[in-house]
């Protein structure tokens, strides 16, 4: 699930942080829907245009961390 917004987001993650970053960006296959301030506010707009499920939101940040996330065990 959301593969190809993914993709689209890392391999133009250089353009897009240059001119977004710090902002939420909604993604939907190979295009760039929107750019806001928030992520509640880039759902409520973009689910009235498009089916939740069906877009992703990502934060607008350099690095591998704006798009990984590392889980370790609890305890250690």
């Amino acid at each position: 699930m959301f593969k190809d917004e993914l993709d689209f987001f890392v391999s133009h993650q250089a353009e897009l942080v240059e001119k977004y970053q710090g902002k939420i960006l909604v993604i939907k296959g190979n295009e760039l829907l929107g750019v806001y301030n928030d992520a509640l506010q880039a759902y409520t707009e973009t689910q009235k245009h498009y089916e939740p499920g069906t877009f992703m939101i990502q934060p607008c940040q350099p690095g591998p961390e704006a798009y990984s996330v590392t889980i370790s065990p609890i305890g250690f």
